[in-house]
């Protein structure tokens, strides 16, 4: 293993074989644009001071048919957090994923695999995929859903998922994705706010083994929300549940031949999904796409950052509640390539799950984030050739260089790239970008994807080199969510109004002279320390080079003489008593200024995606209110977190 305090330079230095192969690079050739870093960031500059050239381009280049041409790129007289993109086009993502690739060469290629926890595999390809979604979008007609209304996705990632997702985009209606793991309470609530009328469940699904229940909890959430006129459950376990007659139907006893029904033909803007995030205080978020600007923003995100080909096959371990999700059903698969959806997690029922999953399918681009990779690097993972496999892409938060090193040495072997890339939900994709095309450093990124005027401000609004501050966006792209559902002023205030016409998306960031960008958390975990900012990742990457820690946490807490210190939580690889050494060890990797306090813990509690949620410990810690603790995974319970003492206090 590397010592990572001693590496300079790049870390991965790409060979000729991949540059040739990149769709980026290729386009930019035939835009008469050089093929280096350089290029890449004068490639960028055009495409924000001209979308419409840019945008037009890219989508003529990636084939993003529209069915009726747009008449300019970007309409933004509503203002510029308002904007609309490809107005007048015509265009439906049922035609991009599905109808388009149903005949031809690409009819029989495989277009989902479904890979199940307990070992089950089932797949699709495009022209059944086509099928399926034509045959339940006349279904879903025949049970009384019109354009526009909203249907809610509670379901684990079958491939019954990726057929309702289209299914509802090809009629117009507005599909709802939510996390499988959900209370009755979170559903309600996201089934109440979205005035959904019809609900997609299925029996239920497995992790690490054990059953949940979904058809149970849909029904509990369902005594509260009045709007919803039908249910639709899909056998996915095979269990009995109870059915309301009248209410409830069995997909697979849905009309086998229905009349078919045609692809509403919905504008660029018209919405597509809404995608719910969690606040910390309040109701959930709900981010709207629509079908122009999330079809353009995946397609460029999965060619021109991760290099997706057709005849590629892609694979993630997701829910559809993360925006992961619904972009693997739409951009990989416009793009002609196979996506596999994973049940469940990497180290169940093995630790070589993950491994097992790339070989057997042929794998080409893996999506990982840093949680997993830690959790497969715990549990001793040894992973084979996997001659598919091409290239990594991370996403979900930021990376500890131990870690990130052992992906790419001991797994990747130095020979495939880590892409990392880092955006949200409420930008339908990714702001950072690592290219797989350029040289880069362990756990960096070499700047921003095509076309987003990325920066890092300092406290004072202005751009800062070399110093931790605001990742922000300074203009507007495809992708970017329409607003919250019918609520325009809690996003304006929540992205907009610290600066004038600068979007502050909520992550530390610093960019340095060689322009390698990191993220170090969320700013609002920011800790102030010796009167520095610091991102909790920062000093959760210094502990982790403690090979006796697996994982581990750090938040601020108020303090009375030095207005924050920070707390670490700690998972320790071997059970038992906490060695002596531990918190020395800690304050000599983090160095004294920002050495936490150490807390040895069971677990950290994650989200069902399996991101840790820092700022439920803090309030846990602190004993203050948590928030909304829908999307906390039941198997991380909050309570591993002992609430402190009671001198820190808010």
């Amino acid at each position: 293993m590397v010592d990572v305090a001693s590496v300079a330079g790049p870390a991965w230095v790409p060979d000729e074989r991949i540059r040739e192969r990149s769709r980026l690079l290729a386009a930019m050739r035939a835009w008469e644009l050089g093929a280096d870093a350089a290029a890449v960031a004068e490639l960028n500059q055009r495409a924000i001071e001209d979308p419409e050239w840019f945008w037009r381009a890219a989508v003529a280049d990636l084939g993003v048919d529209f069915t009726a041409p747009f008449e300019r790129v970007l309409d933004d007289t509503d203002g510029k957090p308002f904007p609309r993109w490809f107005p007048g086009g015509r265009i439906n993502i049922a035609q991009l994923t599905a109808h388009r690739h149903a005949e031809g060469a690409a009819a029989d290629r495989t277009a989902v695999v479904y890979e199940g926890d307990e070992g089950l595999r089932r797949t699709l390809t495009f022209a059944e995929l086509d099928a399926e979604v034509r045959r339940f979008a006349a279904n879903l007609t025949a049970l009384g859903v019109r354009r526009g209304d909203r249907v809610v996705l509670f379901m684990p990632v079958v491939p019954e998922a990726a057929v309702a997702f289209l299914a509802v985009a090809m009629i117009g209606a507005v599909s709802v994705p939510t996390f499988s793991g959900y209370a009755p309470d979170a559903l309600a609530t996201r089934l109440q706010d979205s005035e959904a009328v019809l609900l997609v469940t299925a029996d239920g699904t497995t992790r690490r083994g054990k059953r949940v229940e979904l058809k149970a909890t849909a029904d509990a959430a369902l005594e509260s929300a009045p709007t919803v006129r039908s249910v639709v459950v899909v056998r996915h376990l095979g269990t009995e549940v109870p059915m309301r007659s009248g209410r409830d139907v069995y997909y697979d006893e849905l009309d086998a031949d229905p009349a078919p029904v045609p692809t509403a033909d919905t504008e660029a803007n018209d919405p597509l999904t809404i995608v719910y995030t969690s606040g910390t205080t309040g109701r959930p978020k709900g981010i709207v796409h629509s079908h122009g600007g999330f079809a353009v923003k995946t397609a460029v995100d999965f060619a021109y950052g991760f290099d997706v080909h057709a005849g590629d096959v892609v694979s993630w371990i997701t829910d559809l509640g993360w925006l992961v999700g619904p972009m693997l059903m739409t951009g990989p698969l416009q793009l002609g390539a196979t996506i596999v959806m994973i049940e469940g997690l990497p180290t169940h029922p093995t630790a070589n799950r993950m491994w097992e999953i790339v070989e057997r399918n042929g794998v080409t681009v893996a999506g990982i984030a840093p949680t997993a990779a830690r959790a497969l690097k715990a549990a001793g993972t040894v992973a084979p050739e996997m001659p598919s496999l091409r290239t990594f892409v991370s996403t979900g938060e930021a990376w500890d260089e131990p870690t990130w090193w052992w992906l790419f040495e001991e797994i990747g072997g130095k020979r495939r790239p880590i892409v990392n890339y880092s955006g949200g939900t409420e930008v339908g994709g990714g702001i950072l970008i690592g290219y797989p095309f350029l040289p880069a450093e362990a756990a960096a990124f070499t700047g921003a994807l095509p076309g987003v005027d990325a920066a890092v401000f300092g406290e004072d609004g202005t751009p800062v080199a070399g110093d931790i501050g605001e990742l922000v966006v300074r203009n507007t792209f495809p992708g970017m969510t329409h607003a919250f559902w019918q609520d325009r002023d809690r996003y304006l205030e929540t992205y907009w109004n610290q600066w004038d016409g600068v979007w502050v998306h909520g992550d530390l960031a610093s960019v340095d002279d060689a322009g390698m960008w990191r993220i170090h958390g969320r700013s609002d975990d920011t800790i102030k320390l010796s009167g520095r900012r610091v991102g909790p990742a920062e000093i959760e990457a210094a502990l982790l080079r403690d090979g006796r820690i697996a994982e581990v946490a750090v938040i601020g807490v108020p303090d009375e003489l030095r207005g924050q210190r920070a707390v670490a939580f700690a998972v320790l690889r071997a059970a038992g008593s906490t060695p002596d050494d531990l918190q020395d060890t800690a304050t000599g990797n983090a160095g004294r200024s920002f050495a936490p306090t150490l807390v040895v813990v069971a677990s950290l509690p994650k989200t069902k995606n399996g991101k840790i949620m820092r700022r439920a410990i803090r309030s846990r810690y602190l004993g203050a209110p948590t928030g909304d603790m829908s999307s906390l995974d039941p198997t991380t319970p909050l309570e591993a977190i002992p609430v402190s003492a009671g001198d820190e206090q808010e």
